[in-house]
Protein backbone atom coordinates (compact mmCIF):
# COMPACT_ATOMS: atom_id res chain seq x y z
CA UNK A 1 0.00 0.00 0.00
CA UNK A 2 2.79 2.70 0.91
CA UNK A 3 4.79 1.75 -2.47
CA UNK A 4 1.09 2.40 -4.26
CA UNK A 5 0.60 5.93 -2.20
CA UNK A 6 3.97 6.90 -3.25
CA UNK A 7 3.26 6.04 -7.12
CA UNK A 8 0.06 7.95 -7.34
CA UNK A 9 2.06 11.09 -5.79
CA UNK A 10 5.23 10.77 -7.47
CA UNK A 11 4.04 9.87 -10.92
CA UNK A 12 7.12 10.39 -13.69
CA UNK A 13 5.91 12.11 -16.86
CA UNK A 14 8.59 12.71 -19.62
CA UNK A 15 8.89 15.73 -22.13
CA UNK A 16 8.66 14.21 -25.49
CA UNK A 17 10.35 16.85 -27.31
CA UNK A 18 13.50 17.13 -25.97
CA UNK A 19 16.50 18.33 -28.17
CA UNK A 20 19.02 15.77 -27.65
CA UNK A 21 21.57 17.28 -29.56
CA UNK A 22 21.74 20.72 -28.66
CA UNK A 23 22.04 19.23 -25.11
CA UNK A 24 25.52 17.34 -26.05
CA UNK A 25 26.37 20.67 -28.30
CA UNK A 26 25.55 22.41 -24.37
CA UNK A 27 27.13 19.19 -22.27
CA UNK A 28 30.32 19.45 -24.59
CA UNK A 29 31.12 22.57 -24.02
CA UNK A 30 30.93 22.30 -20.31
CA UNK A 31 33.03 19.75 -20.33
CA UNK A 32 35.58 21.67 -22.40
CA UNK A 33 35.05 24.79 -19.98
CA UNK A 34 35.98 22.77 -17.19
CA UNK A 35 39.00 21.14 -18.73
CA UNK A 36 40.11 24.34 -20.12
CA UNK A 37 39.61 26.11 -16.48
CA UNK A 38 42.13 23.31 -15.29
CA UNK A 39 44.25 24.05 -17.85
CA UNK A 40 44.57 20.49 -18.70
CA UNK A 41 45.02 18.77 -22.37
CA UNK A 42 42.63 16.37 -23.37
CA UNK A 43 45.02 13.68 -23.07
CA UNK A 44 45.45 14.91 -19.22
CA UNK A 45 41.59 14.66 -18.84
CA UNK A 46 41.12 11.37 -20.46
CA UNK A 47 44.57 10.02 -18.41
CA UNK A 48 42.85 11.55 -14.84
CA UNK A 49 39.51 10.06 -15.56
CA UNK A 50 40.67 6.87 -16.92
CA UNK A 51 38.72 6.90 -20.72
CA UNK A 52 39.87 6.96 -23.81
CA UNK A 53 40.70 10.21 -25.53
CA UNK A 54 39.48 9.95 -28.64
CA UNK A 55 35.72 10.18 -26.65
CA UNK A 56 36.16 13.05 -24.28
CA UNK A 57 37.16 14.37 -27.81
CA UNK A 58 34.06 13.49 -29.16
CA UNK A 59 31.87 14.83 -26.43
CA UNK A 60 33.52 17.59 -25.97
CA UNK A 61 32.83 18.70 -29.77
CA UNK A 62 29.20 17.34 -29.41
CA UNK A 63 29.40 14.64 -31.76
CA UNK A 64 28.81 11.45 -29.38
CA UNK A 65 25.87 11.14 -26.31
CA UNK A 66 28.01 10.35 -23.28
CA UNK A 67 27.06 7.51 -20.65
CA UNK A 68 25.97 8.27 -17.06
CA UNK A 69 29.12 6.23 -16.33
CA UNK A 70 31.28 8.03 -18.52
CA UNK A 71 30.34 11.50 -17.21
CA UNK A 72 30.82 10.04 -13.44
CA UNK A 73 34.90 9.34 -14.49
CA UNK A 74 35.08 12.63 -15.81
CA UNK A 75 33.11 14.67 -13.01
CA UNK A 76 35.57 12.62 -10.71
CA UNK A 77 38.87 13.87 -12.60
CA UNK A 78 37.00 17.66 -12.23
CA UNK A 79 36.66 17.18 -8.71
CA UNK A 80 32.85 17.41 -9.18
CA UNK A 81 30.12 15.31 -8.66
CA UNK A 82 28.01 14.28 -11.87
CA UNK A 83 25.05 16.55 -10.54
CA UNK A 84 27.41 19.46 -10.52
CA UNK A 85 28.42 18.67 -13.63
CA UNK A 86 25.09 18.44 -15.31
CA UNK A 87 23.61 21.46 -13.42
CA UNK A 88 26.25 23.66 -14.44
CA UNK A 89 24.87 22.70 -18.45
CA UNK A 90 21.58 22.97 -17.43
CA UNK A 91 20.09 24.41 -14.61
CA UNK A 92 17.73 27.61 -15.06
CA UNK A 93 18.21 30.62 -12.84
CA UNK A 94 15.65 32.11 -10.73
CA UNK A 95 13.87 30.78 -7.59
CA UNK A 96 11.48 28.77 -9.65
CA UNK A 97 12.03 26.08 -11.89
CA UNK A 98 8.70 25.21 -13.42
CA UNK A 99 8.24 21.39 -13.93
CA UNK A 100 8.02 22.05 -18.17
CA UNK A 101 11.63 23.75 -17.58
CA UNK A 102 13.12 21.43 -15.75
CA UNK A 103 15.81 19.74 -18.07
CA UNK A 104 16.13 16.07 -18.68
CA UNK A 105 18.93 14.07 -19.56
CA UNK A 106 19.01 10.23 -20.76
CA UNK A 107 21.59 7.94 -20.86
CA UNK A 108 21.99 6.18 -24.52
CA UNK A 109 23.36 2.75 -22.78
CA UNK A 110 21.17 2.48 -20.38
CA UNK A 111 17.44 4.50 -21.11
CA UNK A 112 18.10 6.20 -17.42
CA UNK A 113 16.72 9.19 -17.00
CA UNK A 114 17.63 12.35 -15.11
CA UNK A 115 15.64 15.04 -14.39
CA UNK A 116 17.10 18.42 -12.78
CA UNK A 117 14.38 19.43 -10.65
CA UNK A 118 16.37 22.33 -8.29
CA UNK A 119 16.75 25.99 -9.66
CA UNK A 120 20.06 27.09 -10.25
CA UNK A 121 20.70 29.29 -6.97
CA UNK A 122 23.72 29.53 -4.42
CA UNK A 123 22.98 27.30 -2.62
CA UNK A 124 24.76 24.14 -1.98
CA UNK A 125 21.86 21.74 -2.67
CA UNK A 126 20.77 20.08 -6.03
CA UNK A 127 17.77 17.95 -6.35
CA UNK A 128 17.62 15.37 -8.74
CA UNK A 129 15.12 12.94 -9.92
CA UNK A 130 16.20 9.65 -11.57
CA UNK A 131 14.05 6.68 -13.30
CA UNK A 132 16.25 3.83 -13.64
CA UNK A 133 14.98 1.09 -16.20
CA UNK A 134 14.31 -2.50 -15.28
CA UNK A 135 17.19 -4.53 -15.76
CA UNK A 136 20.03 -1.87 -16.04
CA UNK A 137 22.69 -0.67 -13.53
CA UNK A 138 25.03 2.36 -13.62
CA UNK A 139 28.39 2.71 -11.74
CA UNK A 140 29.63 5.47 -10.12
CA UNK A 141 33.25 5.95 -9.20
CA UNK A 142 34.06 6.98 -5.94
CA UNK A 143 35.51 10.16 -6.85
CA UNK A 144 32.50 11.17 -8.06
CA UNK A 145 31.32 11.44 -4.16
CA UNK A 146 34.48 13.36 -3.15
CA UNK A 147 33.15 16.68 -1.44
CA UNK A 148 29.42 16.05 -1.24
CA UNK A 149 27.26 13.79 0.55
CA UNK A 150 24.07 12.65 -0.64
CA UNK A 151 20.47 11.48 -0.03
CA UNK A 152 18.91 8.58 -2.21
CA UNK A 153 15.22 8.52 -1.45
CA UNK A 154 12.88 5.90 -3.22
CA UNK A 155 9.72 7.15 -4.87
CA UNK A 156 8.58 4.14 -7.13
CA UNK A 157 10.00 0.51 -7.19
CA UNK A 158 12.88 -1.16 -5.85
CA UNK A 159 16.63 0.04 -6.00
CA UNK A 160 19.45 -2.33 -5.08
CA UNK A 161 22.52 0.35 -4.07
CA UNK A 162 26.20 -1.48 -3.56
CA UNK A 163 28.10 1.23 -1.73
CA UNK A 164 31.94 -0.14 -1.66
CA UNK A 165 30.94 -3.42 -0.61
CA UNK A 166 28.02 -3.25 0.80
CA UNK A 167 24.74 -3.92 -0.68
CA UNK A 168 21.53 -1.64 0.49
CA UNK A 169 17.89 -3.36 -0.48
CA UNK A 170 16.06 -0.10 -0.96
CA UNK A 171 12.39 -0.05 -1.49
CA UNK A 172 9.47 2.64 -2.22
CA UNK A 173 9.77 4.93 0.97
CA UNK A 174 12.96 4.09 1.98
CA UNK A 175 15.99 6.55 2.43
CA UNK A 176 19.57 6.73 2.26
CA UNK A 177 22.53 8.92 3.62
CA UNK A 178 25.86 7.89 1.85
CA UNK A 179 28.65 7.46 3.81
CA UNK A 180 32.19 7.92 2.66
CA UNK A 181 33.44 8.02 -0.72
CA UNK A 182 33.09 4.50 -2.14
CA UNK A 183 32.53 3.24 -5.90
CA UNK A 184 28.52 2.69 -5.96
CA UNK A 185 26.20 0.91 -8.34
CA UNK A 186 22.77 1.67 -9.24
CA UNK A 187 20.95 -1.23 -10.12
CA UNK A 188 17.02 -1.69 -10.83
CA UNK A 189 16.96 -5.81 -10.21
CA UNK A 190 12.91 -5.25 -10.84
CA UNK A 191 10.40 -5.99 -13.70
CA UNK A 192 9.32 -2.36 -13.90
CA UNK A 193 11.22 1.33 -13.47
CA UNK A 194 12.50 2.27 -10.44
CA UNK A 195 12.22 6.01 -9.80
CA UNK A 196 14.42 7.82 -6.68
CA UNK A 197 15.25 11.49 -5.70
CA UNK A 198 18.96 12.44 -5.45
CA UNK A 199 19.95 14.85 -2.75
CA UNK A 200 23.34 16.43 -3.14
CA UNK A 201 25.03 18.78 -0.32
CA UNK A 202 28.21 20.17 -1.83
CA UNK A 203 30.58 20.25 1.55
CA UNK A 204 33.70 21.36 -0.63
Amino acid sequence: MRSKTLSSICAVYYDSTMDVDNINVRLGARIRAERENRGWSLSELADRAKVSRAMVHKVERGDSSPTASFLGKLSGAFGLSMSVLLARTEAAGGNLLRRAEQSIWTDPETGYVRRQVSPKSDMPLDLVQVTLPAGKEVAMPASAYAFIQQLIWVLEGDLTFDEGNVRHALCAGDCLHLGPPEDCVFRNEGTGPCTYAVAVLRTG
